[in-house]
């Protein structure tokens, strides 16, 4: 496991406490949690830019006009 050290101001850190505070938890463990949907939210996007280099324009625009048809 790493050992992270962060600068950041310090009103900044002390909503950060008061955020985790109110759920219960660390800010060690609220920081881990926030780089995980970070992480994920990257990694997602990563993932669908190299689906869209690889795919079909039309075929696309089929399964989006498709959707449209759905609402």
């Amino acid at each position: 496991m790493g050992t992270l050290t962060i600068r950041m101001p310090d009103d900044k850190h002390s909503r950060l406490k008061q955020l985790a505070e109110s759920r219960g938890i660390s800010v060690n463990k609220l920081v881990e949690e926030l780089s995980t949907i970070a992480l994920t939210e990257f990694d997602a996007y990563n993932r669908f830019r190299l689906m869209a280099a690889r795919g079909n324009v039309t075929e696309g625009l089929r399964l989006l006009d498709k959707l449209d048809g759905l609402s």
